[in-house]
């Protein structure tokens, strides 16, 4: 029985660059280019909504550790 899988946007992109094989390091260097660019992006859109919600250091700090 097959599965239907929806890819995201991301992953067809990824899909036509990369349609070989990379070597392990370069494969290493672009998830941790794709982890920065998550990790900036996320703490863009926390630090707009501390701004929008006239969060205090303390509280957006707060919120940054918070699992």
């Amino acid at each position: 029985m097959a599965v239907a899988v929806h890819l995201s946007n991301v992953q067809q992109e990824l899909l036509k660059i990369y349609s070989k094989n990379i070597p392990d390091n370069e494969l290493l260097k672009l998830k941790r280019v794709m982890a920065d660019f998550f990790k900036k992006e996320l703490l863009h859109e926390t630090s707009n909504y501390a701004k929008e919600q006239k969060l205090k250091k303390k509280e957006y700090e707060r919120l940054l550790s918070e699992d």
